[in-house]
C-alpha cells in the first residue's frame, strides 16, 4: 500500500507524536508498505529511516502547512492518507494531542483563577484563535474520514466538544515496542546511571521524561519531592526532556531540593535513564494516551499518573500503579510516591506493569491501523481540495497564526 503520513515536524526530539510516527513508520516499511512523510522539517535520525520525506519549506503558520500538504499529497495520490493532527486534507485524523479545545480547557486550570477568567476572555479575539477554528473544523468535518483517538478521554471529547459522531472515532491506543523498552536492558545500564548520578540502591529514583513541564506536572513534584525531604526519606526525582533548564534548577534550589532533583535535558536515548529508575511518575494536566508511561511500563516500572491521562484508562488501580484524580494533590502524590518504598511492591508492580506493555505493543498497534486503513480504502470518499481564499489566506501568512511551541 502507498502511505501518506502528514506531520509538522519528524524530529525524535520534539515529543511523543513524533517519536511514535517515525516508528510506525519504520514498521509499515518493514512490512512492504511505501511510506511517504509530508512535514516542514525532518532530523538526521529520521531522514535515515526507509521513507520518502517531502519537506515543506518556507510556511510558519498551521494554515499554510495544512494548504501546502494538502497540495503535496494530491501529487502522490496515496491510497490512504494518514495526518497526525496537523493538516485538514486526510482519510484518518489523528490527533496525538487529543482534542486541541479539551487541552486547552485543562491548561487553564493549571492559572489561578484570575487568570483563567482573563484568559478565557481574550483568548476568543485573537486572530490566531480564528486560524485554530479555521483548522478545527476542516479536520473535523464529515465527509467520510475517520477519527481515531487515543483513548476513550479523547472520543468522548470529539463527541461533546466537536460534534463527531461516534461511528466515525476508532479507538486506538498508543503502541510500544517491547523489544527496546524491556526490563532485560537492566543490567546493562542500571548501575552505570544510578553511579553517574551519585544515587545509591537504597534511595527510590522517580523518573518523569517530559518536555513541557508544567503541563506534565514537574511543579507538583517539585514539591512532593520537597515534602518527602523533610520526611528523611531517601529519594531522588529525575527529569529528563525539556529545555531552558536553568530556572527550573533555580525553582528546585528554592524549594530546598536542589540536591534531591537531576535535570538531565533532552537525551537520545532515554531507556538508560528507565532502566535506573525505580519508579515512573507523571502528574499531567492532560495526556491523550502518554507514550512515556507506556514505555515506562513496557521497561517494568510501577506508574503513578493522573485520571487525565488517557494511557490511565490501561491500568488497574493499584496493580500497575496509582492513579491521582487531581495532579496538584501534593498530598496525593506523597502517598503514593511512599507506597513504593517497599520493595516487594514496586517488583509486583513492575512485573504487572511489563505485562500489560506487552498487551498494547507497538506491531499489535500498526495492526489495528492497517485496519483502519482497509476501511478507508474500501468506504472512501475522500474530501475536495480546500483552498484558503480572502481574509483567512492574509491570516494564515500573519506572524501571530504561527504554530506555538509544545
Amino acid at each position: 500500500m502507498r502511505i501518506g503520513l502528514v506531520i509538522e515536524q519528524l524530529d525524535l526530539h520534539r515529543g511523543g507524536a513524533e517519536m511514535w510516527t517515525a516508528r510506525f513508520a519504520e514498521k509499515l516499511a518493514a512490512g512492504g508498505h511505501e511510506v511517504h512523510v509530508v512535514a516542514k522539517r525532518f532530523s538526521s535520525e529520521t531522514l535515515a529511516l526507509p521513507i520518502v520525506p517531502h519537506r515543506l519549506e518556507g510556511i510558519r503558520s498551521r494554515l499554510g502547512f495544512a494548504e501546502a500538504a494538502q497540495m503535496k499529497l494530491l501529487s502522490l495520490a496515496p491510497d490512504a492518507i494518514h495526518d497526525m493532527g496537523a493538516g485538514w486534507f486526510c482519510d484518518v485524523f489523528h490527533p496525538h494531542s487529543g482534542s486541541m479545545v479539551a487541552l486547552a480547557e485543562r491548561k487553564l486550570t493549571m492559572l489561578p483563577r484570575w487568570q483563567r477568567a482573563l484568559k478565557a476572555w481574550v483568548d476568543p479575539l485573537l486572530p490566531r484563535r480564528r486560524c485554530f477554528q479555521t483548522l478545527l473544523q476542516r479536520q473535523c468535518r464529515d465527509d467520510g474520514r475517520l477519527i481515531v483517538a487515543l483513548s476513550k478521554r479523547v472520543a468522548a471529547d470529539f463527541e461533546r466538544i466537536h460534534g463527531v459522531p461516534r461511528d466515525r472515532i476508532r479507538l486506538i491506543y498508543n503502541g510500544v515496542d517491547t523489544d527496546q523498552f524491556s526490563p532485560r536492558h537492566r543490567n546493562i545500564y542500571r548501575e552505570g546511571i544510578r553511579r553517574r548520578l551519585a544515587i545509591g540502591n537504597d534511595t527510590l529514583l522517580c523518573l518523569i521524561v517530559a518536555h513541557n513541564f508544567h503541563l506534565k506536572g514537574v511543579p507538583a513534584l517539585l514539591k512532593a519531592v520537597r515534602r518527602l525531604r523533610k520526611a528523611k526519606t531517601p529519594v531522588r526525582l529525575v527529569v529528563v526532556g525539556g529545555k531552558s533548564l536553568a530556572g527550573w534548577k533555580r525553582t528546585a534550589r528554592r524549594l530546598g531540593v536542589g540536591d534531591k532533583v537531576t535535570f538531565v535535558g533532552t537525551v537520545d536515548n532515554p531507556l538508560p535513564y528507565y532502566m535506573a529508575a525505580d519508579l515512573y511518575l507523571h502528574p499531567t494536566f492532560y495526556d491523550a494516551c502518554s507514550l512515556v508511561v507506556l514505555e515506562a511500563l513496557g521497561c517494568g516500572l510501577p506508574v503513578v499518573t493522573s485520571e487525565m491521562n488517557g494511557a490511565g484508562e490501561l491500568m488497574t488501580e493499584a496493580h500497575e500503579g496509582y492513579l491521582l484524580p487531581d495532579p496538584t494533590d501534593i498530598d496525593g502524590l506523597v502517598g503514593r510516591i511512599e507506597m513504593f518504598f517497599d520493595a516487594a511492591r514496586r517488583d509486583r508492580m513492575g512485573k504487572a506493569a511489563r505485562r500489560l506493555a506487552l498487551r498494547y505493543s507497538l506491531q499489535r498497534n500498526v495492526s489495528e491501523m492497517l485496519k483502519v486503513y482497509d476501511e478507508v480504502v474500501r468506504t472512501r470518499v475522500r474530501p475536495a481540495p480546500t483552498l484558503l481564499l480572502g481574509e483567512t489566506r492574509r491570516q494564515a501568512g500573519r506572524k501571530r497564526c504561527f504554530t506555538e511551541a509544545k
